[in-house]
């Protein structure tokens, strides 16, 4: 067998693996407590709350992404912390990166009627410290009386043990448990804001359906 056959063989294989796990988390995963998370939502914004997505690496590019949709479409007043590069990188370089999310949140004046959004692998972990700034920000917002919200995977970690509700991604295959929990952080946040209890807005191609492209 040739080294390109040997090569083409290994990549269906891949392939073929990672749809069915993609399959597979999707039928673990529960929609009621997703359904919770939508009457959490609603809550929210109801009392005129704010909703703060906070994330690092991939998670952040997620968490922008995500505030983007939570105000267009549903109409929240969201941001994403990791937004101001030169805040960002300010406090990073003075105070270190384990202080950032807390900080910026403290800026941003978090309250009771407000809520954080934790988008996160690992979801934080004290000890070791990994994502401290995760641990940092889900302990002030709780201090302040602020939601914890989260979408996270492994078993959550941090976020999900104190969070309000959070959402942890059945991921089974261990070596694959980031692209499948930054992916399906995609998919959970795309199912909230086009839920009916919370979307407000339209999308453009959804509303040109009938129009002919070329």
């Amino acid at each position: 067998m040739s080294a390109d056959q040997n090569l083409a063989d290994g990549a269906g294989g891949h392939a073929a693996r990672y749809l069915a796990e993609t399959a597979d988390i999707a039928r673990r995963i529960d929609p009621q407590q997703v359904e919770s998370l939508v009457a959490e939502l609603v809550k929210v914004r109801g009392r005129g709350g704010r909703l703060f997505f906070l994330g690092a690496g991939g998670s952040a590019a997620n968490a922008s992404h995500a505030a983007a949709d939570f105000r267009k479409l549903a109409g929240f007043e969201a941001y994403a912390a990791t937004e101001n590069v030169a805040e960002l990188t300010a406090r990073t370089n003075d105070d270190g990166w384990e202080t950032v999310h807390e900080a910026w949140l403290r800026g941003c004046r978090l309250g009771p009627a407000d809520a954080i959004f934790v988008l996160s692998v690992g979801g934080g972990s004290r000890t070791p410290a990994v994502s401290a700034g995760l641990v940092r920000a889900v302990d002030h917002a709780r201090s302040v009386g602020a939601t914890v919200f989260g979408i996270v995977g492994r078993d959550g970690g941090y976020t999900a043990a104190h969070a309000h509700l959070a959402l942890v991604v059945p991921v089974v295959n261990g070596a694959a448990v980031t692209p499948h929990t930054e992916a399906f952080q995609g998919v959970l946040w795309h199912l909230l804001v086009t839920h009916p209890a919370l979307c407000t807005g339209s999308m453009t191609w959804e509303s040109v359906a009938g129009v002919a492209q070329p």
